[in-house]
């Protein structure tokens, strides 16, 4: 569930004016780190997890390799939209809610 409290605003909604350069530029990246299957199933995987947030160990099983999976995190980490944390050997993995609940505010066409 989406921490409404905590969103941090990126840009007005898309049906309030046009998008600064810079906006586009950061939603866009957003946008295309989940544009790729493996980080999409990747991303649910994490968001539904028990807990709120995934150990690498329990969400590596979507069909590619081990390094594939680690550089589909790092996108998703990179454009935000993940966060992580190490814990002995293993990395736990959580949704950066602010940051997905300022995509959807973006997209929100009732505003």
């Amino acid at each position: 569930m989406l921490d409404t409290e905590a969103v941090v605003p990126c840009c007005p909604p898309i049906t309030a004016g046009e998008l600064s350069p810079e906006d586009a530029e950061r939603m866009s990246a957003m946008f295309k780190a989940l544009s790729d299957p493996v980080r999409l199933r990747l991303f649910s995987k994490v968001a539904s997890h028990a807990g709120g947030e995934a150990c690498v160990c329990d969400i590596s099983d979507v069909g590619v390799s081990q390094p594939t999976v680690s550089h589909h995190l790092k996108k998703l980490k990179d454009a935000g939209l993940l966060t992580s944390e190490r814990r002995g050997t293993w990395v736990y993995y959580k949704v950066a809610p602010s940051v997905v609940a300022a995509m959807s505010a973006m997209l929100d066409l009732r505003v």
